[in-house]
C-alpha cells in the first residue's frame, strides 16, 4: 500500500495463534507478519509454514514474511508455494526477504556457503519475478539452471467472483528487502518493491532512504512511480505504565543489545507510554517510514502493545505533505504567476 498514508502492521509473536490474529484483525492495522528459520535454536517455526497459517487464519489484512531467508530455499519450489498461498489469500501476500547469515549451522546443514548468500538471494528474486509473470521461463544463472518452466498458481473455484477469493496478484506479491547494510540497499533499489530494515534509529533510516534513492536514480528507476514502500520492522513496547514498557524492552532485548554504547537500545527500540512512543515514531515518519511493522518487545500481553499502537499512537502521527511536482519547463514556471493572477 504505497503512498503517503501511515499504516501499522503487527508481528504475530512468538507463533501464529488463531485467537490472537482474530483479535489483531479487529484493530485498525493493515498487516500481520512472521519470519522463521530452518534450524532455530529454540522451538519456533519456519517462514512459509507460518505464512500458510496466517493466510488461513486471517481474512482482511495483508500477510507477510519478516523475513524469508532466501538462500535457504530452492526458488522454483518456493515460488510455487508463495503463488499458491497468494491465490488462496485473495492476493494478500507480501514477501519480506533477507540473506540471513547469523546462524552458520543452518547454512552448513543446507549446503549453502554463507559467502554466497547475497548472490543467491539476488538470483532467487529474479527467478521469483520471472516465474510469477505467468509466462514460460528459461533461466541459466550461477546457481540455478532450467528451461521452459511455466509456473501456474493453484486454480480456485469461483476465483474473481463475489463468491470466491480474488486469486493471486498479477506479477506476484511485493518483494520487500530487509537488512541494514550497503548490499541490501542496492538490492532494494534494483530488485525490491520496498525497504524493510530493522534495529535502526530514525537518523540511520533517513540515511538509508537517501542511499536507496541514489542507487535507484543511477539505475534509471523511479521509486515513487513504481509504488516503492518505505517500511520498518521495529521492536517496541507500549504501556500506560511507561516504566513497565521500558522493563519489557530491557528484558526482551537487553541481553543482546543493552550493553551497546551510547544508549543504542533506546534509539532502536521505542518504549514508554503512548505519548512517549508517538514522539519516537514521528521521528521515523519524518525520516521516511510509512508502514511500521510493530514487533512487541515483551514476553506477555503482546496484543496490548499492538492495540495501544493502533488506537493511541497511529492516529497522532502526521506524514509531511508530498512535494508539489516541478514545472515541466522554465516557460511554465514564468507563466504560473500570470495564470494565478488571472484566476
Amino acid at each position: 500500500m504505497p503512498g503517503n498514508d501511515i499504516v501499522f502492521g503487527a508481528a504475530a509473536l512468538p507463533e501464529p495463534d488463531r485467537a490472537w490474529l482474530a483479535a489483531a484483525e479487529r484493530l485498525p492495522i493493515a498487516s500481520v507478519w512472521q519470519g522463521g528459520h530452518i534450524l532455530p535454536r529454540t522451538g519456533t517455526g519456519e517462514a512459509i509454514t507460518r505464512l500458510a497459517l496466517m493466510t488461513a487464519w486471517t481474512e482482511r489484512v495483508r500477510v507477510g514474511t519478516a523475513i524469508l531467508v532466501a538462500p535457504f530455499y530452492q526458488p522454483v519450489v518456493a515460488a510455487k508455494q508463495i503463488a499458491d498461498l497468494d491465490a488462496h489469500s485473495g492476493g494478500r501476500l507480501s514477501i519480506g526477504v533477507g540473506v540471513g547469515g547469523e546462524f552458520q549451522h543452518e547454512f552448513d546443514a543446507i549446503g549453502v556457503p554463507v559467502a554466497e548468500r547475497g548472490a543467491r538471494t539476488d538470483e532467487t528474486l529474479e527467478i521469483f519475478r520471472a516465474l510469477w509473470s505467468g509466462e514460460p521461463v528459461s533461466h541459466h544463472g550461477r546457481f540455478f539452471d532450467f528451461d521452459d518452466v511455466h509456473l501456474r498458481p493453484v486454480a480456485l473455484r469461483g476465483a474473481g467472483t463475489p463468491q470466491g477469493p480474488g486469486g493471486p496478484q498479477p506479477g506476484g506479491p511485493p518483494l520487500l528487502i530487509s537488512g541494514r547494510k550497503g548490499p541490501a540497499m542496492r538490492r532494494a533499489a534494483r530488485l525490491g518493491d520496498g525497504w524493510m530494515p530493522y534495529l535502526m534509529s530514525p537518523d540511520a533510516y533517513a540515511r538509508t532512504v537517501q542511499t536507496i534513492r541514489g542507487h535507484a536514480d543511477s539505475a534509471g528507476r523511479d521509486l515513487d512511480g513504481d509504488g516503492f514502500e518505505w517500511m520498518l520492522y521495529v521492536y517496541c513496547s507500549i504501556r500506560h505504565d511507561g516504566d513497565r514498557a521500558r522493563r519489557d524492552v530491557d528484558s526482551f532485548l537487553g541481553g543482546a543489545y543493552g550493553n551497546k554504547p551510547g544508549g543504542m537500545l533506546e534509539r532502536i527500540a521505542p518504549a514508554g507510554t503512548p505519548e512517549d512512543v508517538t514522539a519516537r515514531f514521528q521521528a521515523y515518519v519524518d525520516a521516511g517510514v510509512r508502514h511500521f511493522v510493530i514487533s512487541p518487545a515483551a514476553h506477555e500481553d503482546t496484543l496490548e502493545v499492538i492495540r495501544l499502537a493502533a488506537e493511541e499512537v497511529l492516529p497522532r502521527l502526521v506524514a509531511p505533505p508530498t512535494a508539489p511536482p516541478a514545472p515541466a519547463d522554465p516557460a511554465a514556471q514564468l507563466a504560473a504567476p500570470a495564470a494565478a493572477s488571472a484566476s
